[in-house]
């Protein structure tokens, strides 16, 4: 199946401006000349070419600003884009325009432990389906999102502790050859961070931290309005700090990390426990009915009145606040905002993180820092994927 389009922005220059199509819409080749400070013959030459590469239009004469009119340009209108989020338990995948508007999405479960295969079969299946629905014949680029350590510049996930079978799998390399566009890999929480950055609630901010509670537990880093990876791609990965020489053992082989005490996996490990020694009525009643408990059935425990649940949500939160107290005292961030699946345990979960990170940061750090929910949902990762490509497409 081959959807690519014809080319990406070939000069720094191509990039500024297809990056200001994106982020605010139609401009006039004046307005972009100002903005970009370039005269407007670069920019009429500039357009030309991106018009050649099917990567901008233009769209008509600007509004009078006296003397001679200009044109508005705009992104091409063919443009698209798919985002593919892979979570530990569950996937998102979707196709935008140019500016990354989402034009149809699905979700769907799975298992991140049955492999690179079977896994990436289930999303390319799904991109098939919603390019023919949508009517795309062309794609520009496809990000993908994975819920470990990715070497971001190879393409492969490294050593991730949730996904066996994944490690160095040419995860970049498999997409692109069966959709025939250029394909960009990153982890899944650097992927909600840009998603959060283009259209949620951390539009505007400079620097902040994503910080997703899912399965596992990880965090996104903004700085300067620019994502940070770390020398090895590994930055942010706050679900392997330790919070107790003496806790539980971790996917990752250590014990006492944040994810053993807090993630989803661990929220449904302790709600069983509960419920098996008669803690939880409600637990107790939930795993009986279903076999299983997960960390969302945490949250139905909750909304049914039962304390156990309550000081489970309590406890987890009270581990994560630990955490950020020192992120926030170390990095200084202007927005913490939280994602995730485990998120829909509700502002409980909220509150506990918040009224810890107060405590136990300085208030210099903390005296007008906003700790916010997410409210993208499965769509967060869609666009940050979408984003994460059109960055490299639309950069020279």
């Amino acid at each position: 199946m081959r959807h690519s389009l014809a080319g990406r922005a070939e000069t720094p220059t191509q990039a500024r401006l297809l990056a200001e199509l994106r982020d605010e819409g139609p401009l006039s080749k004046a307005q972009l000349a100002d903005r970009l400070q370039v005269s407007r013959t670069t920019i009429a030459a500039e357009v030309g070419r991106l018009t050649e590469l099917g990567l901008a239009q233009e769209a008509g004469p600007a509004a009078s600003r006296g003397g001679r009119r200009s044109t508005m340009v705009d992104l091409g209108a063919e443009i698209r884009f798919v985002g593919i989020a892979i979570g530990a338990t569950g996937m998102s995948v979707g196709v935008t325009d140019g500016r990354l508007s989402v034009l149809a999405t699905r979700s769907h479960p799975c298992d991140i432990r049955q492999g690179p295969e079977v896994v990436l079969a289930v999303a390319l299946d799904l991109v098939r389906e919603l390019l023919a629905e949508v009517g795309v014949t062309r794609l520009a680029g496809a990000g993908v999102g994975v819920p470990g350590p990715v070497d971001f510049h190879r393409g492969v996930p490294v050593s991730p502790p949730i996904m066996p079978g994944w490690d160095g799998y040419p995860v970049r390399d498999a997409v692109s050859r069966e959709l025939g566009c250029p394909v960009v890999l990153d982890n899944d929480v650097n992927v909600l961070a840009l998603g959060e950055q283009h259209a949620g609630v951390a539009k505007g901010a400079s620097d902040f931290l994503f910080v997703k509670i899912g399965t596992g537990i990880g965090c996104g880093i903004v700085i300067g309005g620019d994502l940070y990876r770390g020398v090895d791609g590994c930055a942010g990965d706050i679900g392997h700090i330790r919070v107790d020489d003496f806790g539980p053992t971790c996917a990752c082989g250590n014990t006492g990390c944040l994810e053993a005490f807090s993630g989803g996996a661990a929220l449904a490990r302790d709600a069983t426990a509960a419920a098996r020694a008669g803690r939880s009525p409600v637990l107790a009643a939930l795993l009986e009915e279903k076999g299983e408990l997960t960390a969302a059935d945490v949250g139905v425990a909750v909304s049914r009145g039962d304390a156990q649940a309550v000081q489970l949500i309590r406890d987890s939160g009270r581990h994560i606040g630990q955490v950020l107290a020192s992120l926030v005292s170390f990095f200084n961030p202007g927005l913490i905002v939280i994602g995730g699946r485990v998120t829909g345990l509700g502002h409980g979960l909220l509150a506990e993180i918040r009224g810890v990170t107060y405590r136990r940061s300085l208030s210099l750090a903390t005296g007008s820092l906003p700790i916010v929910l997410s409210e993208l949902g499965d769509e967060g990762g869609v666009i940050g994927a979408a984003r994460l490509i059109s960055d490299s497409v639309y950069a020279s």
